[in-house]
């Protein structure tokens, strides 16, 4: 089973990646800040967890006001680095871990999180500012993440307590899995800092410090107050520390700090600490081995029917995004000029073109294709929803609208 070896807590200041990449680790006024994280970097090195969980915010790079979740869970293979304006930073892409991240959602979700899974959006500084100062990249990151983004950019957020028994669940979920893995938990974020009004650059050292004293011995202490409460403490963009208590909810009580660095360089009080679980194994036994959507126990066994869930969406994204493209006029004009050309430009493979020219309707819910975007493609080829339904139960229009109240319906 996976089990959960330890927590960081790290800022994620974009200014940690701008002085990374100009190489200022040695600079007399960036040093303090990069030699307080390479105990962390030894600490992940020694204990080498196969996968980072990493609780952040996206910074209106990947997500927008139109459509920001309170929790979303990347399931993808891969995840690039977000352009925040200045250009892609020069990172390798980073792996995923597909399955513990479906099975993540599943869980939680089971366990009454409602939150959201994502693909194809890029990580930025929430993510990749810390990053490459916890593991090495020369080429290749040594393992994979799953990144969980909480909303802490527009109101209402959740709250922190919340975001603390968001940890708690997901323990349970990572102690769930039947693989054998290693998972460290990172929460990001913070410490005090405000960036926007007449307050920008406060900053509240002594909250600080009683912050990193109550995340390890009483973090239920901060799970009860508010985000004035941060707000007032710590200045208004502080409140994001609140996903500091999702990383301390997944770790258990019996841990060591093994590591703590605290510098306040700009804005913001730039802050690392590691926390270590003192007996991994402790809860091993204690959490039954779950695979799968436990709701959906027995549905493969329902005659005619395909459940349309993380894992397929994961495995056939392409091809569904090429039917929900068709919802673009210039979209659907490249396709009735030249469908093969447009099914080649999209990406799609000799079987999925192959479906689509044949208008292979139930091989292609079987293979995968979600029927709210194929009927987007039955529009632009001329069948009507009730059409595609008789050829789907392999019946002729006339034979289904016999079974149906309005057998003249077209």
């Amino acid at each position: 089973m996976a089990r959960i070896i330890g927590g960081i807590g790290s800022s994620h200041v974009p200014t940690i990646g701008v002085a990374y990449d100009k190489n200022k680790q040695d600079h007399p006024a960036w040093a303090p800040l990069f030699k307080g994280f390479e105990p962390a970097f030894k600490w992940l090195e020694e204990k080498k967890p196969d996968v980072l969980i990493v609780f952040y915010n996206d910074h209106l790079n990947a997500f927008f006001y139109d459509l920001y979740p309170t929790f979303a869970v990347g399931v993808a293979e891969q995840y690039d680095v977000a352009d925040e304006g200045a250009g892609r930073r020069p990172l390798p892409m980073l792996p995923g871990h597909p399955g513990l991240a479906r099975h993540i959602a599943e869980q939680l979700v089971n366990d009454e999180f409602d939150l959201s899974v994502f693909q194809d959006r890029p990580l930025d500084h929430g993510v990749f500012s810390p990053l490459p100062l916890l593991w090495p990249h020369d080429d290749k990151w040594p393992g994979a993440v799953i990144p969980i983004e909480v909303n802490v950019v527009q109101y209402p957020l959740p709250t922190a307590m919340r975001c603390f028994k968001l940890g708690q669940a997901l323990r349970r979920a990572v102690e769930s899995y039947p693989e054998d893995l290693t998972v460290a938990v990172v929460g990001t974020g913070g410490l005090s800092h405000q960036i926007h009004g007449e307050r920008t650059g406060f900053n509240n050292t002594e909250w600080d410090i009683r912050f990193i004293d109550l995340i390890e011995k009483d973090p239920m202490t901060l799970a009860r107050m508010k985000h004035v409460d941060y707000i007032r403490l710590g200045g208004a963009e502080s409140v994001e520390v609140i996903m500091w208590l999702a990383m301390r909810g997944a770790l258990s009580d019996d841990i060591t700090k093994v590591h703590q660095n605290y510098y306040l360089a700009t804005t913001t009080a730039m802050t690392v600490l590691v926390f270590e679980e003192n007996d991994p194994a402790a809860d091993t036994g204690r959490t039954a081995i779950r695979t799968g959507n436990p709701q959906l126990e027995g549905a493969s066994e329902i005659e005619g029917t395909y459940v349309f869930d993380i894992q397929t969406a994961t495995k056939r994204i392409n091809l569904n995004r090429f039917f929900w493209n068709m919802k673009n006029p210039e979209f659907r004009a490249t396709f009735s000029a030249d469908e093969a050309a447009a099914c080649r430009k999209a990406g799609l493979t000799p079987e999925e073109t192959r479906m689509v020219a044949e208008r292979d309707w139930i091989g292609l819910v079987r293979y995968g294709a979600n029927f709210f975007v194929l009927e987007k493609f039955a529009r632009l080829v001329g069948e009507t929803n009730l059409e595609v339904y008789a050829e789907m139960r392999g019946e002729t229009f006339e034979e289904f609208l016999a079974t149906r109240q309005v057998p003249d319906a077209r």
